[in-house]
């Protein structure tokens, strides 16, 4: 509680000052001009809305799963470096960039940051800026899908050469024509130890297998009953299964898949009712929304124990393949039929749930588990890799938290065009972000109330656990304790090697919730437990949800974008309501983040993530500070270029230690004499990657040259600038846009 209020306050501070100051002398806000939403107002892109539902709308448009799995995943090096860089990151950096950029676009009759790049840095600039713009889209869309296919989709672990040693119930086995066999073991199954062959260490200690696992036993493999002395609280045998060769098949999240699945069509209904059964009747469709989706919650429980659960048990690449389905139908169809809805039932979702978990917070009051500073990992761990350091990777993991791009394209060409009025930007743009910085502290806190080995339980892939687990032994906290097989039964599912962050803030905003219902009382407490898996399920839902919506909308704005471009080859291929270059566009866009999704590991394409934002975020940055120089307020460009350049450095830092390691991995595979079809893929993977981050960076740094050139001779006018910068005579409104 002391540390969230403290952050609290220092929240109120900065908006109170900092952001006083940002209006009245960096952005210069005057009530006295008519904003384009009330000038160019025609009823669909540009409309004045009231203050507070516009900010409702803004928060929901830039709140997605950044600032809720960012932190979680930073949570590796403890939690002290991740709590600094989100509480200065969002009132120094993040909070300015939003509120800028909104101010921007309104001073520039709410064009895009695409456009405000063209009109403000030169066309060179606004060209760069549109292609990082598309390509960052689909990076980062990746990197959101990647979680929700971690979180609810099965995998086949392989494993090394190991010994497992399964206390229970003799398996059943059953023999295969090419004489391998599957192993099914029953609920009441415990992992003994499992350790590396011919070894006595033990990695791991009487860990649950619930729900039950079955085990891939390749030809000529043995089931061996041995003998050995058992707690008093362990029934059955222990068998010995030696694990080189085989695969361990983890099963999906049926409960998961199916609540979210019910989403689509109570979102379609919720649609036809707002629009066309009872068109204006919000809080009737609002009601109907709401119980439909607690209800699909509560369903899912029993659908995963019937017979047609296995419908829902998706693998990894099944999950993968109905989200690509479901973003290419939803950015097709109109607006109002799917992607509209969703977003209202998200809203509603995400407002209701952060403002019970802050609520929950306080009344927990709960134990931060995690180290503040966890040396162990600071140069690398299991979670986001061993190439991981704290610097750089700790600012390109939490991004939304702190600082996020993406953010930029909302404020500037959407919230713009329905301002009222330009002081209201302050609290739009400015304080939707803080609650944002908010909802990072909080995901953050969740992380760390769980204990250490809980956490690495669920962030570490099973097949990477001998690498790890000595250091994760190290790590210290809640006494050494493990609850994880107390969660995977109350949650009634396998929770260990979830990566991606989703599963481990579920299972903490549950903890909390346990933990403030036994604050209020034991029979509370009680209850709550009965309730823990509808819970925990209604967390994945929640965040899923949101990956959805950010999905569908972000794949529509790629589509918009990639027509814009089309259209410079051929007009019709430009034209929105062309159905040909409609489902193209869209087409090619899902189809290159479906394909970045699955090119790589979870933690490979979250820093592939984190990089393309970030990028976005100094693109942004460049372009605001040329927009104040060119607006007469070159005194407080600083405001823009001090995060721009730290920003900068970090990014540039991650990309090069990443393209440093993708170079290293394509020089091992192609000294591989006979490459098998896997280690192609993988080639081919890391040259793509290679190319994308190259292009990212690439027209980062064009945009920054050319927002250079552009502030130093704003400064000092020169005769004329050299070939593509095209620098415009000013006046003293900015550059004289007539050109």
């Amino acid at each position: 509680m002391p540390l969230l209020l403290g952050v609290l306050c220092l929240f109120a501070i900065a908006y109170r000052y900092y952001s006083a100051f940002l209006a009245a002398k960096a952005a210069a806000l005057d009530d006295a001009r008519v904003t384009p939403a009330v000038r160019l107002n025609d009823g669909q892109n540009y409309h004045p809305t009231s203050k507070w539902v516009l900010f409702g709308h803004h928060f929901a448009a830039i709140s997605g799963a950044g600032p809720l799995i960012g932190p979680v995943l930073a949570a590796q090096f403890g939690y002290l470096p991740g709590l600094l860089w989100i509480v200065v990151g969002v009132c120094l950096a993040g909070a300015v960039q939003d509120f800028i950029a909104l101010a921007a676009s309104t001073r520039r009759d709410g064009k895009s940051l695409a456009q405000i790049a063209f009109i403000d840095v030169g066309k060179t600039a606004g060209t760069a800026a549109t292609v990082a713009i598309v390509l960052i889209l689909v990076v980062a869309l990746a990197g959101l899908g990647k979680v929700v296919v971690k979180a609810l989709g099965g995998e086949a672990i392989n494993h090394p050469s190991r010994q497992v040693e399964i206390v229970g119930p003799e398996p059943k086995q059953t023999i295969h024509n090419d004489g391998s066999s599957t192993l099914e073991f029953s609920d009441s199954s415990t992992i003994a130890s499992t350790r590396p062959a011919n070894s006595d260490t033990k990695w791991l200690i009487w860990e649950p297998m619930k729900p039950p696992y079955a085990i891939e036993m390749p030809p000529g493999s043995k089931l061996t009953r041995i003998e050995s002395s058992l707690s008093a609280n362990q029934l059955g045998s222990i068998w010995r299964v030696d694990l080189a060769g085989t695969t361990t098949r983890i099963p999906g999240s049926s409960w998961g898949v199916f609540t979210i699945a019910c989403t689509i069509p109570i979102a379609l209904l919720v649609g036809l009712w707002m629009y066309k059964i009872r068109p204006g009747r919000t809080v009737e469709a609002s009601i109907i929304g709401g119980v439909l989706t607690l209800g699909a919650t509560f369903l899912g429980g029993y659908v995963k124990d019937s017979g047609f659960g296995h419908w829902f048990d998706l693998t990894q690449l099944q999950v993968t393949w109905a989200m690509a389905i479901y973003g290419f139908v939803a950015a097709v169809l109109p607006v109002w039929v799917l992607l509209a809805p969703r977003d209202y039932l998200s809203s509603f979702l995400k407002i209701g749930t952060i403002g019970l978990l802050v609520f929950g917070v306080l009344i927990a009051n709960p134990k931060l588990q995690a180290p503040a500073v966890n040396n162990l990992f600071l140069g690398g761990g299991p979670v986001l890799g061993k190439t991981a350091t704290l610097f750089p990777f700790l600012f390109t993991t939490i991004m939304c938290g702190a600082i996020s791009g993406f953010h930029a394209l909302v404020s500037s060409g959407t919230t713009s065009k329905m301002l009222m009025r330009e002081t209201q930007a302050r609290t739009i743009g400015y304080g939707a972000m803080l609650i944002e910085g908010l909802v990072g502290v909080v995901a953050l806190i969740a992380a760390a109330s769980l204990g250490p080995m809980d956490y690495y339980a669920m962030n570490t892939d099973l097949e990477k656990v001998p690498l790890w687990q000595d250091k994760i032994l190290q790590v210290g906290g809640a006494g050494g304790a493990e609850h994880i097989g107390e969660y995977e039964q109350l949650a009634q599912e396998p929770l260990r090697g979830r990566t991606g962050g989703a599963v481990t803030l579920a299972v903490g905003i549950a903890h909390i919730f346990d933990r403030a219902a036994a604050s209020v009382s034991t029979s509370a407490e009680a209850a709550f437990k009965w309730l823990w898996p509808y819970w925990y399920h209604f967390a994945v839902m929640f965040e899923a949800l949101f990956i959805l919506t950010t999905i569908d909308a972000g794949t529509r704005i790629g589509r918009f974008l990639l027509q814009e471009i089309a259209g410079k080859v051929h007009p019709k291929l430009g034209r929105p309501g062309w159905w040909p270059g409609a489902i193209l566009s869209t087409a090619l866009i899902v189809a290159g983040w479906a394909w970045f999704l699955n090119s790589d590991s979870f933690a490979t394409i979250w820093k592939m993530f984190g990089i393309a934002n970030q990028a976005l975020a100094v693109i942004a940055l460049a372009v605001l500070s040329c927009y104040l120089v060119n607006s007469g307020r070159a005194k407080y460009v600083w405001v823009t270029l001090i995060p721009m350049a730290f920003v900068g450095t970090t990014t540039g830092s991650a990309a090069a230690v990443m393209l440093s390691g993708l170079v290293t991995t394509i020089t091992d595979l192609k000294h591989v004499a006979t490459p098998t079809a896997l280690q192609k893929t993988a080639l081919f993977n890391a040259y793509v990657q290679i190319a994308a981050i190259m292009l990212m960076v690439t027209c980062a740094v064009i945009v920054l040259a050319s927002a250079a050139w552009r502030i130093w001779h704003a400064i000092r006018p020169p005769r004329s600038g050299p070939p593509g910068f095209d620098v415009m005579p000013m006046t003293a409104e900015g550059p004289n846009l007539s050109m």
